[in-house]
């Protein structure tokens, strides 16, 4: 978005910097943090949440931060903001109530406590901007619907896939073409990988070995393109999304959907495994006009009848504040849902599973994650993954098995599992499709 940073601009030479708060402070909250305090004029970083007060600490000291202050109660933390003092806490909701935070940037990845954050963000007039593909393919459409009402923005972010995908999405459609597949290029897809697998390469990077997990197994790249397909209007064409391995080049894979197909489902989330340039993102699409296709041909797209456009790499951390200030100074999300859902994400058994076991959480041992068309979903009664973390097993499920409602008993008194159920009876099937066609 070329027009923020002269929005940006402006607000740092007239004093007035954008102000954000963050829930989080990981591997990815700290490169958010960093790029913020070093590169973002016009945006400040007053304030950090991190359940272990060191790690908000390390956030801040990563970017050259040395001074904070800890606070204990709202009014600690706005004083801190209004003298200017960096700000650390324990607790979350200080920072979705204090006044001169304008966004809240939700960075944890969880589902239940993220749930609690955004709706007191929401209660208290804050945007958010959401790091949290999770979240956001599970109950992203309710907690539109309060933001909706609240007058404020809930977002998807630029840099990570889904976004980048939104941006070139929106592109393609502004010069007159038809978007029928918004796609992620992924270097591995193996269902059955787990922390224990997958230590020595978080290890290296630094990061948690189920969050690597959770991009090895599938389960991220499923709840990154249902929300992508939740704000387009597109579907998936199989359970799984057809996933094609291909070395080549993303262009070459434009023979490879049938065009007719893709409209009838109204355009697809997919990925590929493999294809270059990786890690990137494409979307394929097509046009009408014999005139623009001759003008697409010389321009090296081809012949058609779908053209592809790629984008051949994403850089998370480092395009966050972009979303922030593009929520706060233009009012434009990166990415949310239309409606209703029209993709979710599915509880697969990873290994056989046993009555009376209690399930992990997403890029752990016992499940992964798959993309389902909603109806699907809502018809077979299937189990939502965000969901699935802490239920106990009411019988054996096989291998490869998708799980439903009736296979589990949910914990009491969780939030998420409110929304959901709100989020069923506020959205009909009929509903969902007719706001997007």
């Amino acid at each position: 978005m070329i027009i923020v940073d002269r929005a940006l601009a402006a607000r740092a030479e007239a004093g007035n910097p954008v102000r954000v708060g963050m829930i989080g402070a990981g591997f990815m909250g700290r490169g958010i943090a960093n790029q913020i305090v070093n590169s973002v004029p016009g945006m400040e970083l007053v304030a950090i949440f991190n359940r272990n007060l060191e790690g908000a600490k390390r956030a801040y000291t990563e970017a050259g931060i040395e001074e904070v202050q800890v606070v204990k109660r709202v009014v600690d933390l706005e004083e801190a903001i209004a003298r200017g003092q960096y700000a650390i806490t324990d607790d979350a909701m200080l920072l979705c109530q204090a006044q001169g935070i304008d966004a809240i940037i939700e960075v944890t990845g969880t589902i239940e406590f993220g749930a609690h954050v955004v709706m007191e963000a929401i209660a208290n007039r804050k945007h958010i901007i959401l790091m949290n593909a999770e979240l956001d393919g599970t109950i992203g459409p309710m907690l539109k619907v309060y933001a909706d009402r609240a007058g404020v923005i809930l977002s998807a972010c630029d840099g990570d896939q889904p976004g980048v995908q939104m941006n070139l999405y929106r592109f393609v459609k502004s010069i007159g073409l038809t978007p029928l597949l918004c796609g992620n290029i992924k270097g591995l897809q193996d269902p059955y990988r787990n922390p224990t697998t997958q230590e020595g390469f978080a290890k290296r990077w630094g990061q948690k070995p189920h969050m690597v997990t959770s991009f090895a197994d599938g389960s991220k790249i499923s709840f990154e393109q249902a929300i992508v397909a939740n704000a387009t209007g597109m579907r998936v064409a199989q359970r799984g999304m057809l996933g094609y391995d291909y070395t080549g080049h993303v262009d070459e894979m434009t023979q490879m959907y049938d065009v007719g197909s893709l409209k009838q489902l109204g355009g697809i989330v997919d990925y590929v495994v493999g294809a270059k340039p990786g890690p990137g993102v494409f979307v394929f699409a097509t046009h009408d006009d014999p005139k623009q296709q001759h003008y697409l041909n010389l321009y090296k797209l081809g012949e058609g009848p779908l053209y592809s456009f790629y984008t051949p790499y994403h850089l998370c951390h480092f395009e966050v504040p972009l979303s922030v200030a593009r929520a706060v100074l233009f009012q434009d999300a990166v990415m949310a849902p239309l409606a209703g859902p029209l993709v979710d994400v599915v509880t697969t058994a990873k290994i056989d599973l046993k009555a009376e076991e209690t399930l992990d959480g997403i890029g752990f041992y016992m499940t992964y994650g798959q993309c389902e068309n909603a109806e699907v979903v809502q018809a077979q009664n299937l189990l939502p993954m965000g969901l699935a973390e802490e239920c106990r097993l009411k019988r054996d499920i096989a291998k490869d098995q998708v799980l439903t409602y009736d296979d589990v008993e949910l914990p009491e008194g969780r939030l998420c599992d409110k929304l959901r159920a709100e989020q069923n009876a506020y959205f009909t099937l009929s509903t969902a499709t007719l706001a997007v066609r």
